[in-house]
């Protein structure tokens, strides 16, 4: 797990290597045990290391292959490696390193971009061409790890984050229209290849692209999942299904403990974190690290669920470690986690995640964590209502009860020059749904939700806020196996039992009874919920603040109201509608961006 950072020039002339030197430094949290910078011809690139495979300098990167004319920079982790590796070096190939990040350039090397289909894992890349000039940027099949982009005719630009391509500069910085329509409609999610800004976009998942020296592209989406019956699976019974699904989870848990050092657990409590800690027991884990955040409560409402993620710990023996948070330090904490921020999120728990990775951090370097598992197996409770309609309405359904709010409401939000004149993000909705390859509205919306909104919310979140500190947080719930295999299981098996029924039933194996059937838990932050003194009071000072106001996205009118009232004013789906408008803001104000 690293950071990593590069230019391309289009026009003839040398990359500008201090503007790579400041991307690469503002990449330093994701690395902090190794930097490094190449340059040949039109290609400069940097990176900054985490040692989690092969300690040893040998893995340093940037990484030059000389026979090959190869050089890469690499992020994330190949869990196959060494199986690949053997495959390679069978094959005539010969290795100088123990890393992963060698292994991709070999396997380029010798399957040129259908190498990626071999890797079972989460990566994100680039591989230089010497010979050609071409270089080569992939991204793994669910997104998992980041890849930003910044071009002109001139030059490109590529990061692990959107501020390090800040920090480089000569970023169009201008508010884009149909990503404020998605980030108020969609509960502040912006689909690739769209950010809030108009001068950086995202890589889509799941994509090879190829750029030539004359600055010309071609994109190749190497994986997209297909939610239909599969013949391969006709005639599994119920209890087949929970074998299977017990039995690709199991693998890959197993997969995520490569590594050399030591792999710890994020335990809530809830049944997709317990259920690694039960398989990693089952597995013969001793001595697991786990870990566990907490708020104070507010409003009657309670912010930890200690309770739970104890009765795990002391079942399995973990080494279990707790943080509570009290109110007081929530606001403080929401800078650190706003800076640690690629793009505006407005989940509260990514002050939750940002202040326990500190934490985890200091004890080990790689974690384990239950993110997914909610849309890959239909666990959140407004599936029902969108699976319960005629395939044909799969898109109306989902746009009633997924939508933060309508086009005709978010106009009365927005000023008139940073609202699109159409309803482009329920067009979007619209144009997935319609694809074919989803044969039920639940496949429809569960596809939706597992390669466009989950990417681009839970999984960038988790994503920035433990490695703003250095640790690798890896997704099992995410193999993309054990995702093609929930994408063909019966929709009535995943809404069964209240939702994520054949994970609940295959957790009843190896899991307490009451950790599987207890009431289901988010991860809350009464503060920011209930908009707590000091949270109330920031969020007043920065839709307030001179560059707010010459900004000018939100009615002004509308401003007041809702700081009048600043719990009165909900979301369709709950959220406060006031938190949402000033993450947006207090992004754009910590990110110096005018």
């Amino acid at each position: 797990m690293c950071g990593l950072s590069g230019e391309v020039r289009f026009d003839g002339g040398q990359p500008d290597i201090a503007a790579v030197q400041r991307m690469t430094d503002r990449l330093a949290p994701r690395g902090p045990d190794g930097r490094g910078l190449w340059s040949q011809g039109p290609v400069a690139l940097g990176h900054r290391r985490l040692k989690i495979i092969d300690l040893s300098d040998s893995g340093a990167q940037p990484m030059t292959d000389p026979a090959a004319r190869l050089a890469g920079v690499f992020n994330g982790c190949v869990y196959n490696y060494r199986e690949l590796r053997d495959e390679l070096h069978a094959l005539g190939h010969r290795f100088f390193s123990h890393s992963d990040t060698e292994v991709v350039l070999k396997a380029y090397q010798q399957w040129g971009t259908d190498c990626v289909r071999r890797f079972l894992g989460m990566f994100a890349f680039a591989i230089v061409e010497q010979d050609t000039g071409r270089v080569v940027l992939a991204r793994d099949r669910l997104g998992i790890k980041p890849l930003y982009l910044s071009g002109t005719a001139e030059r490109l630009r590529f990061a692990s984050s959107l501020p390090a391509l800040l920090a480089a500069g000569g970023v169009d910085t201008s508010l884009d229209p149909v990503a404020l329509h998605q980030y108020f409609s969609w509960h502040a999610t912006v689909a690739a290849p769209r950010t809030v800004l108009h001068g950086v976009r995202k890589l889509p998942p799941a994509t090879v692209r190829v750029v030539r020296p004359d600055g010309s592209h071609r994109d190749h989406l190497y994986w997209n999942p297909v939610h239909t019956r599969r013949p391969e699976y006709a005639g599994l019974s119920a209890d087949d299904w929970t074998d299977a699904v017990l039995d690709a989870l199991r693998t890959a848990v197993r997969r995520r403990m490569v590594a050399d050092v030591p792999v710890g657990v994020l335990l809530s409590g809830g049944l997709d974190s317990s259920l690694i800690v039960a398989l990693l027991a089952d597995e013969g884990q001793r001595d697991l690290a786990t870990f566990s955040v907490g708020f104070e409560s507010e409003g009657d409402e309670d912010g930890d669920e200690f309770h739970y993620s104890d009765l795990v710990a002391r079942h399995f023996d973990t080494r279990h470690h707790q943080l509570m948070v009290p109110s007081d330090r929530v606001a403080g904490a929401l800078d650190g986690a706003v800076r640690a921020m690629s793009e505006p999120m407005m989940s509260h728990d990514v002050v939750a995640f940002h202040l326990l990775s500190e934490q985890v951090a200091k004890e080990v370097k790689v974690v384990q964590s239950g993110q997914g598992a909610d849309e890959v197996f239909a666990g959140y409770h407004w599936y029902p209502r969108m699976a319960d309609v005629p395939r044909p309405q799969a898109a109306e359904a989902y746009i009633d009860t997924y939508f933060d709010r309508s086009h005709t409401e978010l106009a009365s939000l927005l000023h008139p020059g940073f609202l699109p004149a159409a309803d482009t993000s329920a067009a979007f909705v619209r144009a997935h749904m319609a694809a074919e390859g989803a044969e039920t509205a639940l496949d429809a919306d569960l596809r939706l939700d597992t390669l466009v909104m989950m990417v681009d919310d839970p999984v960038k979140r988790v994503d920035n806020m433990t490695m703003d500190w250095g640790l690798e947080a890896r997704v099992p719930f995410l193999d993309h196996e054990l995702v093609e295999l929930a994408a063909a299981c019966p929709p009535e098996l995943k809404l069964a039992d209240g939702g994520k029924g054949v994970l609940k039933a295959a957790a009843r194996r190896v899991l307490p009874g009451q950790v599987v059937d207890r009431p289901k838990g988010y991860f809350p932050v009464p503060a920011i919920k209930h908009m707590a003194g000091p949270v109330l009071q920031r969020v007043r000072e920065t839709l307030t603040a001179p560059e707010a106001r010459a900004r000018g996205v939100f009615r002004e009118d509308r401003v007041g109201a809702l700081l009048a009232a600043p719990n009165a004013h909900r979301t369709r789906r709950g959220a406060n509608t006031l938190w949402q408008m000033a993450l947006l803001e207090t992004w754009l104000q910590t990110h110096g961006i005018r």
